[in-house]
């Protein structure tokens, strides 16, 4: 009777890790699986990253175009589905994952640890480092850090520079504000000293802007540098393979920097 009981426990027991087994297995399948169903995957963005994502007039209409979504276009060629795209603030962009209201995010988004730990997060497909803008005019009297020591610098609200801000422009008094419009619109009246940016964008927003530049004697610890990738929902299993598949194909083809620099040129004219 023991030798029974044992074996039905044993065999009970099988059953179960079988079942975990399946259940983890269906569980890894379920957003992948989620979105080829419904043909479409949509993503939450914030368009105001040039060159990464931002709106042109195409056709008469306004088109939110970018590097971020060629890359976003190419992971649904992949999936075989449509991809949609949801403009919205940025502070807004990951929460939306977060209550399923869109099945990725794609915005210039850095992976901090504190995201990690609600979030997955795809390889990174592009680093930048953070730069200084200030007015043109104002240049001289800005060329360290410590030259901000009462000042006011912008950063947009629940982004990495924020951090940047805090922590290394130690000095200054941190203006948080939810649109880039807005930060530079604040630097060009003199209402902020300085807005921190990742260097491509700052790049977009100098040569639409003559009157700003990049303080290039300012040099942030290399160790904040932004490493952008893609936020997913905790526990993504294949969904989070599939889309480190095609970032490293185009990293590897070289086809990341190409649409950085495609785009570059595209926010430039639209400025024009």
């Amino acid at each position: 009777m023991k030798k029974v009981m044992l074996g039905f426990i044993v065999a009970t027991a099988m059953l179960t890790l079988a079942a975990c087994g399946s259940s983890k297995k269906a569980e890894s399948n379920h957003y992948v699986d989620q979105i080829k169903d419904k043909g479409t995957l949509t993503v939450a963005l914030n368009p105001e990253f040039a060159p990464f994502e931002f709106q042109v007039i195409k056709d008469g209409k306004n088109t939110i175009v970018g590097s971020d979504i060629d890359l976003a276009n190419e992971i649904g060629k992949v999936l075989g589905v449509t991809v949609k795209f949801q403009a919205m603030d940025f502070n807004n962009v990951l929460a939306s994952v977060e209550s399923g209201k869109a099945d990725i995010a794609i915005s210039g988004i850095s992976a901090t640890p504190e995201r990690q730990k609600a979030y997955d997060f795809s390889t990174p497909y592009y680093t930048a480092k953070n730069v200084m803008i200030v007015q043109k005019s104002q240049a001289n009297a800005y060329q360290s850090l410590q030259a901000f020591d009462g000042k006011k610098v912008a950063a947009q609200k629940g982004t990495v520079q924020e951090n940047i801000v805090t922590e290394q422009v130690k000095g200054s008094k941190l203006v948080s504000l939810t649109k880039n419009g807005q930060m530079i619109n604040e630097l060009k009246n003199g209402t902020v000293s300085g807005v921190v940016f990742e260097e491509p964008i700052a790049k977009a927003y100098v040569a639409a802007n003559p009157d700003l530049t990049i303080v290039s004697s300012i040099d942030f610890d290399s160790s904040k540098s932004d490493s952008y990738a893609i936020a997913l929902p905790k526990n993504s299993g294949n969904l989070k393979k599939e889309i480190d598949k095609v970032i490293t194909q185009l990293k590897a083809e070289g086809k990341i920097e190409t649409f950085v620099e495609t785009n570059f040129e595209l926010s430039q004219k639209a400025t024009k």
